[in-house]
């Protein structure tokens, strides 16, 4: 089974909407947008290209996390660091659902987060968690995250991690 990032499509609203409940209750937000699917959609896409993004936000790519046609997880890149980003948020925010995780998946998708991003040229690349996401930081350091610092955030501890995009990122 090979996990593969790619834009969320029509058959994929019943999964995302499912996990977007589940991670709610983990105070985590998969959906990034509100609305019917089909304008969800438009606003992932909308982000990708650069156009129309909303305040507060910044030219990112929002993606399913594929395993077999089923969907496992998200991953938002953000191809640029606004103020937020820089403190808090970082490059790269991931989830995985509760039932598909210890398989590897988060692994997997910050691997191919990082080099979606080594690919637009970004050199070093921020990941946060919070600080008792010991699981998230686990991920992390396996790929090289170097722990800057822990800082407060809107809603709790955020660990700063920098991973330094290598030649065979």
């Amino acid at each position: 089974m090979v996990l593969s990032l790619r834009f969320p499509g029509p058959a994929d609203e019943a999964a995302c909407r499912r996990l977007h409940e589940q991670l709610a209750a983990e105070n985590f937000a998969f959906l990034q947008a509100e609305g019917t699917w089909k304008q969800i959609c438009a606003a992932v896409r909308r982000e990708h290209e650069g156009v129309d993004i909303a305040p507060g936000r910044v030219r990112s790519s929002w993606l399913v996390a594929d395993v077999d046609g089923e969907v496992v997880g998200r991953v938002s890149i953000r191809h640029v660091l606004n103020d937020f980003l820089l403190n808090e948020g970082g490059h790269v925010g991931y989830a995985v659902g509760p039932e598909y995780r210890r398989r590897g998946y988060a692994t997997d998708i910050l691997r191919l987060a990082v080099a979606d991003l080594a690919a637009r040229g970004v050199e070093r690349v921020l990941v946060t968690c919070d600080d008792t996401n010991t699981a998230s930081a686990g991920v992390i350091e396996k790929l090289g995250g170097i722990l800057e610092d822990v800082r407060p955030g809107r809603s709790a501890l955020k660990r700063r991690y920098w991973i330094v995009v290598t030649a065979d990122a």
